[in-house]
């Protein structure tokens, strides 16, 4: 079954992010098939942990209400299209990774042109090229089933603890106030990360 948004909201979430793509398609997808596995935004409370930094975390931020702000969207740079969803509320958690087919063998001359788009080499045919495939990529992803898309599993760690709100300790280099878990104990002195990092550099 091809997605299962409505064009308003597709065409809201490509409005929140600046532009339509390949990546924010991905993104879609996933925060669909979160909302299709684990309950509406409204009777959930969800948690997104994303694997990957690419555009389609816009795509899940806008859809599912998981936010950076909100502490309900955690990122590990992993490098993998990864995406976990929990539900504190219900329970209910997986883990959905992106087939390495789903792209339909778009993605390997795609790659390659665009590379050559970045560095200036690429001619206007294979620029015309490029954006032809970009689209074609972005239409499979939007109109493959979600089984075609991911491999979902268990996710490979419980939900993340809920945001905690620290107090904050003056830095003794700079004089900025850091939150409690991000300073660090160098000399016995309090230090934010980046003067640690200054003091205690071995080279």
């Amino acid at each position: 079954m091809s997605c299962s948004l409505s064009k308003e909201l597709i065409e809201r979430t490509i409005s929140f992010h600046g532009h339509s793509c390949p990546g924010l398609a991905i993104g879609m997808r996933a925060a669909e098939l979160a909302l299709h596995e684990l309950g509406a935004r409204e009777e959930t409370e969800l948690v997104a942990v994303v694997e990957t930094d690419m555009c389609g975390i816009d795509a899940i931020q806008f859809l599912t209400g998981c936010t950076y702000g909100k502490g309900n969207l955690l990122h590990k740079d992993h490098g993998k299209m990864a995406f976990s969803f929990y539900d504190r509320k219900g329970g209910g958690s997986f883990r959905a990774l992106l087939r390495p087919e789903a792209d339909g063998g778009i993605a390997p001359e795609l790659r390659a042109l665009m590379k050559k788009v970045a560095e200036n080499s690429a001619t206007n045919e294979e620029k015309s090229r490029a954006g032809e495939l970009r689209v074609l990529l972005e239409r499979r992803f939007m109109s493959a089933s979600l089984e075609e898309l991911f491999v979902k599993s268990e996710p490979d760690s419980p939900a993340p603890r809920k945001a905690r709100v620290l107090p904050s300790l003056r830095c003794e280099a700079c004089g900025e106030m850091t939150m409690e878990s991000r300073t660090r104990r160098f000399d016995e002195k309090t230090l934010c990360i980046p003067c640690f990092e200054k003091v205690e550099q071995k080279l």
